[in-house]
C-alpha cells in the first residue's frame, strides 16, 4: 500500500501489508473461495507467472497482487488489517515508464543515489501489468470477513437487526447440529468436539498488561501418526471458518520457512513472513508430521515465534536493529500424537469411537451429507458469537468463589489458581456457545464437568503410557 508520495519509509513498509491475505483459505456463499480462484475479469489477463517477488506471506501462494494508493487517513490502517477498498483500478504501463524516467533523471544528478535507489524503485514500482494500482476513493477496516453477516457487528444497530435476532433465536439447534457434525469429524469423540467448538469461537477480547484475555489454544493429542486424519480434519475446519492455514510442522519446514516478517532496508520494504496473519485466522499446526532431526538456528527461532504467538498472541517483527511487537488474535489448534512441544491453553486427548477403513472416503461422505444451508448456519454461528458481550453477575461471582474454596478443601494438592482461570475461560465460551451473555449456575457446573472429564481422560492415558501426556 502506497501512502502519500513523500511518506514511504517504515510506515510505508508496515502499511503495505494491510489487507494482505494472500494464500489464506476463505469460506463464503455458496461455497469456499480460495485465492487461487479468479479475482474478476479485470485481473484475469495479468501475467501471474512472473518471477517478480509479490511478497505473499504464505509459501506457495498464487493469485493477483496490487499496489494500493491511499491519499488520506492512511495512518489509521495497521499491519494485517483486512480492508474493503473502493477505487480506480489502473494497469497503465505509463506508470512504470514514468518511474524509469525519474530514475534516469536522478542518475544524471547523483549516480550513487541512483544505485542506492534502484532496488527500492524496482520493488515499489513493479510493472503495472503484473501489479496493478488501485487509487483508493473509500477504504474501511473490516471487523470480520464472513460474507454471510453484516459488515459491522459491534454496532448496536447491527446487533439488533432482524437477521441477527432471528438467528440468535435458533441458536440451540444450530449448536446441536454443529456438535454432531464435529463429533463425526473427530471419529465419534463428543468431548473433543465440545472443546473444538469453544476453540473456534474464541478470540482475544482485551489485554491486561501483556496478558491476552480470550485466547484458547487447544492441543488435540492422540492423533494417529502416518494417517490422513489431521489433513482431513483441517479440511473440515476450512469449510467452517473464513480464513485458515495448515502448517505442516516438519523439520524441513521449521528450518527453511520464514515465519517472522523482516525489514529489507535496501528495498525499503517489509518482507512478509508466515505468521503475518489477519486476526481470527485459524492456524492449524500439524505436529504429527514431526520426525527426528536437527533444528538449525532458523528453526529454533521459528519454534520460539510460534510459542510467543500462542502464549502472548504477538509476533515480533525483525527490523534488524530492533524488534517491534505486533499484537494479534490467532486461533491456534495443534494436532499431535503425544503432548505437543508447543504450549497450549488446553490439551484434549482424542478418544476415537470408530476407525474408518478409508479416512478420505469417510470425511468426504461426512461433508457431502451436510446441506449447504446448514454449513452456512455453522459459519454464521462461529463468527457471530465472537462479537457477543459477556459478563458475570455479582451473585454468580460469589458462588464461583465459594465453589472454588470448596474444591481447594477437597483437593488442596492438585487444585490451583490456574485451574480456576481455566474453568472461567471454559465457562465463558460455553455460555457464549449457547448464546448466553452472562454466566449461569448451570453453565458453571457444565464447565466443571467438561474439565473433570478432560483431566480424567488425560490421567487414564498417562497411566497407560507412563509419563506421556
Amino acid at each position: 500500500m502506497d501512502l502519500q508520495p513523500n511518506k514511504q519509509k517504515d510506515q510505508h513498509a508496515g502499511a503495505q501489508q494491510a489487507g494482505g491475505l494472500g494464500g489464506l483459505h476463505w469460506c463464503g456463499e455458496p461455497k469456499r473461495l480460495e485465492t487461487e480462484a479468479s479475482s474478476g475479469q479485470q485481473l484475469s489477463s495479468l501475467n501471474l507467472s512472473s518471477p517478480f517477488d509479490l511478497n505473499f506471506p504464505l509459501p506457495g501462494e498464487k493469485g493477483p497482487a496490487c499496489l494500493v494508493k491511499v491519499y488520506e487517513d492512511w495512518d489509521c490502517f495497521k499491519v494485517n488489517d483486512v480492508l474493503e477498498l473502493y477505487g480506480v483500478l489502473s494497469v497503465d504501463p505509463v506508470l512504470s515508464i514514468l518511474n524509469n524516467e525519474e530514475r534516469e533523471a536522478s542518475a544524471l544528478l547523483d549516480p550513487m543515489e541512483c544505485t542506492d535507489m534502484a532496488e527500492e524503485q524496482r520493488v515499489h514500482s513493479p510493472p503495472a501489468s503484473l501489479v496493478p494500482r488501485i487509487h483508493v476513493i473509500l477504504a474501511q477496516k473490516l471487523q470480520h470477513i464472513n460474507p454471510l453477516l453484516p459488515t459491522c457487528l459491534n454496532k448496536e444497530e447491527s446487533r439488533t437487526c432482524k437477521f441477527v435476532s432471528s438467528f440468535m433465536s435458533e441458536l440451540s439447534p444450530v449448536r446441536a447440529e454443529l456438535l454432531g457434525f464435529l463429533t463425526h469429524a473427530l471419529l465419534g469423540d463428543s468431548l473433543a468436539a465440545e472443546y473444538l467448538i469453544l476453540h473456534l469461537i474464541s478470540t482475544v477480547y482485551t489485554r491486561r498488561d501483556v496478558l491476552p484475555l480470550g485466547k484458547f489454544t487447544v492441543n488435540l493429542s492422540g492423533c494417529p501418526q502416518n494417517s490422513t486424519f489431521t489433513e482431513h480434519l483441517y479440511r473440515i475446519i476450512q469449510h467452517l471458518v473464513p480464513a485458515s492455514f495448515r502448517l505442516q510442522m516438519t523439520i524441513e519446514n521449521m528450518n527453511q520457512l520464514k515465519f517472522i516478517p523482516h525489514k529489507d532496508y535496501t528495498a525499503n520494504r517489509l518482507v512478509s513472513g508466515l505468521l503475518q496473519l489477519p486476526n481470527n485466522t485459524s492456524l492449524v499446526i500439524d505436529e504429527t508430521l514431526l520426525e527426528q532431526g536437527q533444528l538449525d538456528t532458523s528453526g529454533v527461532h521459528n519454534v520460539t515465534a510460534l510459542s510467543n504467538l500462542i502464549t502472548w498472541q504477538k509476533v515480533d517483527y525483525d527490523f534488524s536493529y530492533h524488534q517491534m511487537e505486533f499484537p494479534c488474535s490467532i486461533n491456534v489448534l495443534v494436532t499431535s500424537e503425544g503432548r505437543s512441544l508447543l504450549p497450549a491453553d488446553c490439551q484434549i486427548h482424542l478418544q476415537p469411537q470408530l476407525i474408518p477403513p478409508n479416512m478420505e472416503e469417510y470425511m468426504n461422505s461426512l461433508l457431502s451429507t451436510v446441506l449447504p444451508s446448514v454449513l452456512n448456519k455453522f459459519r454464521i454461528y462461529l463468527t457471530l458469537l465472537r462479537f457477543l458481550d459477556y459478563n458475570i453477575s455479582d451473585d454468580i461471582t460469589k458462588a464461583v468463589e465459594d465453589d472454588f474454596v470448596e474444591m481447594r478443601k477437597n483437593d488442596p494438592q492438585s487444585i490451583t489458581a490456574d485451574d480456576l482461570h481455566q474453568l472461567l475461560v471454559v465457562a465463558r465460551f460455553l455460555s457464549l456457545s449457547a448464546g448466553q451473555t452472562t454466566l449461569s449456575r448451570e453453565r458453571w457446573l457444565r464447565a466443571k464437568q467438561l474439565e473433570s472429564s478432560r483431566k480424567n481422560r488425560l490421567q487414564q492415558h498417562k497411566c497407560v503410557n507412563g509419563n506421556e501426556l
